[in-house]
């Protein structure tokens, strides 16, 4: 399954839209770190809202397409996990350590805008 990234303002969207296997979770992470440096993107938002589990491979790629995203100047945040996932993450020992989360596709948008105001403000670019 193809997830579609699209591109909003500065910023990279990829909603899954299903659950995906390990190849194609590793084909995300090389579209949006190639993404991000094409177009110099400042933020990146992952929308996992229709996921039913999250293994620790999936959640291991999401945290390190955070890392290698951050190292090009991009904030990625993580959308929309389920309650249900949340508790089996939990259960099973899974985090997304420093990865930013939101509870939906609205709050990751508006936490993505709120940090490129700051840099902005703070002269970065």
């Amino acid at each position: 399954m193809i997830v579609p990234i699209l591109k909003q303002e500065q910023f990279l969207i990829a909603s899954i839209q299903g659950e995906l296997t390990d190849q194609e979770l590793l084909l995300l992470r090389d579209q949006l770190v190639d993404k991000v440096r094409q177009y110099r993107s400042r933020g990146v938002l992952i929308d996992v809202t229709v996921l039913d589990i999250m293994d620790s491979f999936a959640a291991r790629t999401l945290r390190s397409i955070a890392h290698m995203t951050r190292l090009l100047g991009a904030q990625t945040i993580v959308a929309g996990i389920q309650p249900d996932v949340a508790i089996s993450m939990v259960q099973l020992g899974l985090s997304l350590e420093d990865t930013i989360v939101a509870m939906d596709l609205e709050d990751g948008l508006a936490i993505l805008r709120k940090g490129a105001r700051s840099n902005d403000a703070d002269g970065r670019t």
